[in-house]
């Protein structure tokens, strides 16, 4: 049997990508702006609905640095955050100055726990730091606790920067992600629903704020024949070659995410006899994920020899890529010495998590690779 590598979640080309690349290429355009940049902020904005505002940036950190520029955030002030999330939804704050405040996650979607970040808001405020904003982030593609975020944040007037960097295509009550924060953050990194190779965008709910972020974007130059500038800027707009490559892959964005949810339905029909296995599932319909990354928890057996790293290595000795969940930010050597809220669910999530195989160019014998170490790993113990 074929020993190649399989990765956990791999660029997926749809085929028509090298038609806008090459129309970059034809006329010229392979800087910052073009046609392409406009075609997919266009088609973005479609796909979202929710008459939201669609600027390209070269990533979705950028995008989250921009949103917490926008939402007012300077040096001194508060900022929440989900615990659980890559770094890229923190380093922003410190990009900036302010203080991350860490929040712990709930059991349901793993996301940030509304008990946890009012009790931190409560807290903050009676210190005489009322935070500037909150990063709740839809975790694996599967949406946070909307309706309850939204009505805290409401109940205190903080808005919400919405990090749906791994949630395209994801919904709740079939509105859809990266439309429900006062800023929306989405990523198309290489191992993402889609990919521009590198890149992002901020959603907006006006246009004056979509192009006060390209603004700040194209190095914040003023309306002038020189070049000046009264406001720091950034290099952050996305190039046209790279848009091309995501206007192509905006064209099998669906296709992707019923591939990615058919993986899932595989891990679930994989493990359903496994008791020491549960997989990562949205609590009901309301939520709709793209799974773009299909997650377990597994319940350690000292005496039997299992638990996640053991999982891990057995995946690791077939030449299957498999990985723990995202290590909680208050856990982090950078940000240990932040304020955090909460219990210990993310930090049991990241022990006993792990993330598998989840792309939607996985072939029916990778799946087969997959079950084998599965099976062989749980019938040995």
């Amino acid at each position: 049997m074929n020993n190649s590598k399989i990765w956990l979640s791999s660029p997926h080309m749809g085929g028509s990508e090298q038609q806008f690349v090459q129309e970059a290429f034809d006329s010229n355009w392979v800087a910052p702006l073009g046609p392409n940049v406009n075609g997919l902020e266009q088609d973005l904005e479609e796909y979202l609905g929710s008459e939201v505002h669609v600027g390209a940036l070269s990533s979705g950190t950028a995008a989250i640095h921009l949103g917490l520029i926008l939402l007012g955030v300077q040096a001194g002030d508060t900022v929440l955050c989900q615990s659980m999330t890559f770094s890229a939804s923190a380093n922003p704050i410190l990009y900036l100055g302010a203080t991350p405040v860490f929040i712990d996650s709930e059991e349901e979607t793993w996301n940030i726990c509304p008990t946890a970040l009012e009790a931190a808001i409560v807290d903050c405020i009676a210190k005489g730091r009322k935070p500037k904003a909150i990063i709740a982030v839809h975790l694996y593609g599967v949406p946070y606790q909307i309706d309850e975020v939204r009505t805290i944040a409401d109940k205190y007037g903080i808005p919400i920067l919405e990090d749906s960097a791994e949630a395209l295509g994801s919904s709740y009550k079939g509105q859809q992600c990266g439309t429900f924060g006062d800023i929306g953050v989405l990523s198309f990194n290489g191992n993402k629903i889609i990919t521009t190779s590198g890149g992002g965008a901020i959603v907006t709910k006006s246009k004056e704020l979509k192009d006060r972020a390209v603004f700040f974007a194209t190095q914040s130059r003023d309306a002038a024949p020189h070049y000046q500038h009264s406001e720091i800027g950034y290099n952050y707009r996305m190039s046209n070659i790279c848009a091309g490559i995501g206007r192509g892959q905006m064209q099998v964005l669906d296709a992707h995410v019923a591939l990615r949810r058919k993986m899932h339905d595989f891990y679930v029909d994989l493990f359903q006899d496994i008791d020491a296995v549960k997989v990562f599932s949205t609590p009901n319909d309301d939520y709709y994920a793209n799974y773009w990354l299909s997650a377990i928890l597994v319940t350690p057996n000292s005496e039997k020899g299992i638990d996640r790293e053991a999982l891990r290595l057995a995946f690791e000795a077939a030449n299957i890529e498999s990985r723990p969940l995202w290590k909680p930010m208050h856990l982090q050597p950078v940000f240990e010495n932040y304020p955090y809220y909460g219990a210990n669910v993310a930090e049991r999530l990241f022990e006993n998590g792990l993330c598998l195989p989840s792309g939607s160019n996985l072939t029916d014998e990778e799946r087969v690779r997959i079950a084998e170490v599965v099976r062989g790993f749980f019938c040995e113990k």
